[in-house]
């Protein structure tokens, strides 16, 4: 299984005196615009998605419906997981995903650092060894989803991803 772990966009700042509740954060309009480059960018690899999962907090899922645009995945599609939440334990995404016998392409849109988290538990390390910047996403190659076993294939910025689009 190819499991691209993406980290949710630029969103309002948690000490804006505008911003909502946590799980009601979203993405700022710079954040939409650089994330739908970092989707654009992924999708002309040639990537394509059987699934996408989603926290439920607001700026993950637009994070996911932007991908799923650029993916031509339907957006209705999107699968919410509270496994994806900060502070879930790694290892309840990865049972969940190993339902999804039939899913060789996921996508998950999460928060930091529980998605670098979920990227050193695939590897089999105790602690992160990555940094996913604000739309950056990662490539795990699983070759058993749960409990995890894996390897990084690539862990890209945001920045590079939309240079990389251009």
């Amino acid at each position: 299984m190819q499991l691209y772990i993406v980290r949710h966009g630029i969103a309002i700042d948690r000490e804006d005196p505008k911003s909502p509740p946590e799980a009601e954060r979203y993405l700022t309009e710079e954040g939409t615009a650089k994330t739908k480059q970092v989707a654009r960018s992924v999708a002309a690899q040639g990537i394509t998605a059987d699934l996408l999962v989603s926290s439920p907090y607001l700026r993950a899922m637009q994070t996911a419906e932007i991908f799923a645009s650029a993916l031509e995945y339907a957006k209705q599609e999107i699968s919410k997981s509270e496994a994806l939440l900060p502070g879930s334990e790694p290892g309840a995404f990865f049972r969940e995903l190993a339902k999804q016998k039939e899913a060789a392409s996921v996508f998950c849109f999460g928060h930091a650092p529980h998605l670098d988290e979920l990227v050193a538990a695939a590897v089999g390390v105790k602690h992160p060894v990555t940094e996913l910047k604000k739309a950056g996403v990662a490539l795990v190659e699983l070759k058993r989803v749960s409990p995890p076993s894996g390897r990084l294939v690539w862990l890209a910025t945001p920045k590079l991803l939309r240079k990389a689009g251009k």
